[in-house]
């Protein structure tokens, strides 16, 4: 190894001329091998060149990888044309692995390497190497980088850096389908003999499948393997390096190669013929039984649907695939009996849903396979002979008529008797009743057909030899309608007819109702009534459609004359019996313009001028109950101050006297006051609130006692003052009552004093006995000698 070390060192002197140059040339300086110039421009003149010998003859060494020897491995030798063999020069290496990898002697140049080196971890090294005088220290050559190459070896096999491989290929594939492409990688140098070269070959999976030796591509090496015969598949894949040859590393690798399925087989039944038993119980839509047909393929390819293929007995089942089984489970259609047929046969399809064309020419992929169902005899509850039974009976029907009968029968072998009963869920208020043995059904209350005209209920129908077993019927019974209540007007009852109207027009169409359920086809009639008949306003005209329109027979229609008209109209009905009704219809007579409009239908409206409008009519309306409040106003204020002037005139007792200037006529005058006024108490009027002011203290003279002959006076005044005393709204003080009447016309001229010139002391009332027994109370009265005023009354 050595001396091929030397040897490649010897060539690349003589053929590339060295490639280590001193960073400052020496010019005196000789090389120890052959020397090669090289032309160096000296500074300051650029136009003298001068040959320089170089001083060092290496640029790269190499060594060999994974170097087991005892000994250092010998590298190379460095040298300087300096060193004369006198032990002056020292040699110093630095860079890549200097002292740890790679050592110099500092006398002789030579550098050994003094470990196992590895190619894939590091290729090669970069070192400076430099020549110094061992007394000065001072460099001798400029220091100059070299190369260490580590030479390859053949010390890595090839590796499979994604195994173990997964892979898969249909089922049935062509020889040479694609599989899957594997990749060994070699860490050895590619560019330096074949130790990186790989085959590839496989080691087990043949005949079945094959790989190329220089892609790695494996492809099937048989045709149409089958998934249903074998599924899985692992193969060992080799890969060796110095391109397969004897001595050369290898590694090896798996692949796992799966069949996928495709859907190359027909579903297919284990037998031929399947047997159920079905109790004839079984209710509608229940599952009676299940069948498989047989897929070996897998997944969507195994899907299957079934079939019912027309033919006996088919039409009372069904059959639907269950997804995750795979089975055809059979369901029931219609009910079973196994009185009326006792098996059932038929044949069931299947097939697959998804099919691949490539393989239509196996066959059809499908299979049948016949069905045959055994019904059982399961003891049952009686049958109604309807599934619902509808019954009529008219309102007001007396109590236990039949209306109807309901029949259920049971239909075992060895039938047993039914007994029947009313559900009382259904007929709590026990409207009807039913016979238990023949079914009947008869009412229980009156019914009314306004009040309910439905009833609806359930009738259970019982084995006697077995209870338990029961079954329900419902019963709808209509109350029909007798004919009880009169048709009336329907709304309205009230319409307008113009005052421009003409004979033969309609104002108002009219139509009837009546409480009873008519019947389809019912009809009402419309007349006006016998005794409204005799020369009418208005009459009916029945237009034959349930509707009738009220007619003017005048022409035109005065408010001031008539402003309302009745108008009697009869209606009657169609059923039996026939119900009829008088209906009383108001007709307001109204203004209306030239096209029919009603504008005013009011009374006042008559006595208003022709042409104001309503805004109008109420702001008259309103000015007018303005003035009436100022007049009300006034009114009460004159009072209240009439009054207070009143009260005032009335603070002294001492004034409180009435003046009048009519005088009496004497005892002929008998029209001027009628005295019984004052004897009669009734002409007080009653709870009459006195005006009393309280009167303040007076000094009366001394009156002569009255005579004998004033007694109506007196008991009239008694009487008075009584009244006062107990009279509740008098104040609680003493107040003065005055009762001063006189009569008119009397010879005698005027008996008051009031206007006298003179007082009574001087008046002399002698005269008074010659007037006669009239006067005679009056002649005692002012023939005292103490004065006595008769208008006065405390």
């Amino acid at each position: 190894m050595l001396t091929r070390n030397c040897l490649s060192l010897l060539l690349w002197v003589l053929f590339d001329g060295g490639l280590l140059i001193p960073l400052q040339p020496q010019p005196q300086q000789t090389l120890a091998t052959e020397p090669t110039e090289n032309v160096i421009h000296l500074p300051g003149r650029r136009s003298h060149f001068q040959r320089v010998k170089r001083g060092w003859v290496w640029n790269q060494f190499f060594v060999l990888e994974e170097y087991m020897g005892s000994e250092p491995q010998y590298v190379g030798k460095l040298h300087s044309d300096l060193d004369k063999g006198e032990g002056t020069v020292k040699y110093t290496l630095s860079g890549d692995g200097a002292g740890s990898v790679f050592t110099i002697d500092e006398t002789t140049g030579d550098i050994h390497a003094i470990r196992s080196l590895d190619r894939e971890e590091k290729p090669f090294y970069t070192l400076r190497a430099q020549a110094v005088d061992i007394e000065t220290r001072k460099p001798l050559e400029p220091e100059s980088e070299f190369i260490i190459k580590v030479q390859d070896i053949n010390d890595n096999e090839p590796k499979f850096l994604d195994g173990p491989y997964i892979a898969s290929v249909p089922e049935m594939s062509p020889v040479g389908a694609y599989v899957l492409q594997v990749k060994a990688t070699d860490a050895d140098d590619p560019t330096y003999g074949n130790s990186a070269r790989v085959v590839y070959s496989i080691l087990q999976g043949q005949p079945y499948f094959s790989i190329d030796p220089k892609t790695g591509v494996i492809r099937t090496a048989l045709p149409n393997m089958d998934r249903e015969v074998k599924e899985q598949y692992q193969v060992l894949i080799q890969a060796k390096d110095m391109g397969g040859q004897l001595g050369g590393l290898a590694g090896t690798t798996i692949v796992n190669i799966t069949l996928t399925d495709v859907n190359d087989n027909p579903p297919r039944f284990p037998k031929s013929i399947f047997h159920l038993k079905v109790p004839e119980s079984s209710p509608i839509g229940s599952a009676i039984g299940r069948i498989r047909a047989v897929d070996p393929d897998f997944g969507q390819n195994a899907e299957i649907e079934y079939n019912i293929v027309p033919g006996d007995g088919g039409n009372l089942f069904d059959i639907v695939t269950d997804e995750d089984t795979q089975e055809g489970v059979i369901k029931l259609k219609k009910p079973l009996d196994f009185e009326t047929k006792k098996a059932y046969t038929f044949k069931v399809e299947a097939s697959n849903v998804h099919l691949d064309h490539r393989f239509h020419s196996v066959g059809p992929f499908k299979d049948t396979a016949t069905v045959k169902i055994s019904v059982l005899d399961v003891e049952e509850p009686p049958v109604f002979s309807k599934p619902l039974y509808t019954m009529e009976v008219y309102e007001d029907t007396p109590i236990g008529t039949i209306i109807g009968a309901v029949t259920a029968q049971d239909l075992d072998v060895g039938s047993s008797s039914v007994r029947y009963f009313i559900d009382w869920k259904s007929d709590g208020d026990s409207y009807f009743t039913i016979d238990g043995t023949e079914g009947t059904i008869a009412t229980n209350e009156l019914l009314d057909r306004e009040s309910t005209a439905q009833y609806n209920f359930s009738v259970i129908a019982s084995k006697v030899s077995n209870p338990l077993l029961s079954s329900k019927v419902n019963i709808l019974i209509n109350v029909l309608d007798v004919n009880e209540f009169p048709p009336e007007i329907s709304v309205p009852y009230e319409t307008a007819v113009c005052e421009n109207a003409k004979p033969g027009q309609i104002i108002q169409i009219v139509s009837a109702a009546d409480r009873d359920l008519s019947p389809a086809g019912q009809q009402f009639s419309f007349r006006l009534s016998p005794e409204a008949a005799i020369k009418p306003n208005f009459t009916v005209r029945d237009f034959r459609n349930n509707t009738a329109g009220i007619e003017t027979r005048r022409n035109g229609y005065r408010r001031r004359q008539q402003e309302i008209y009745f108008l009697p109209v009869v209606i009657e009905d169609s059923s039996y019996p026939v119900q009829s009704s008088t209906n009383t219809m108001t007709i307001r007579v109204c203004r209306c313009d030239s096209d029919g409009t009603i504008l005013s239908c009011n009374v006042e409206a008559i006595f208003l001028p022709v042409g104001l409008s309503t805004g109008a009519l109420i702001a008259i309306l309103l000015c007018i109950v303005i003035l009436l409040a100022i007049v009300v106003l006034y009114v009460a204020l004159r009072r209240q101050k009439k009054k207070d002037t009143l009260m005032t005139s009335k603070e002294d007792i001492r004034d409180n006297v009435i003046h009048y200037d009519d005088e009496g006529g004497g005892e002929e005058d008998t029209q001027a006051f009628d005295i019984g006024a004052l004897r009669n108490p009734k002409v007080i009027e009653d709870n009459k609130i006195r005006r009393d002011i309280k009167p303040d203290p007076l000094c009366l003279p001394r009156q002569r006692p009255p005579v004998e002959d004033n007694t109506d006076i007196r008991d009239f005044i008694n009487q008075r003052l009584q009244e006062n005393d107990v009279d509740p709204t008098a104040p609680p003080y003493d107040s003065l009552a005055t009762y001063a009447y006189e009569g008119n016309g009397s010879v005698a001229d005027s008996l008051s004093s009031i206007d006298s010139l003179t007082t009574e002391a001087d008046q002399d009332y002698d005269y008074l006995t010659d007037w006669g027994p009239r006067f005679k109370v009056l002649a005692d009265m002012f023939g005292e000698e103490e004065s006595y005023n008769p208008d006065k009354v405390t």
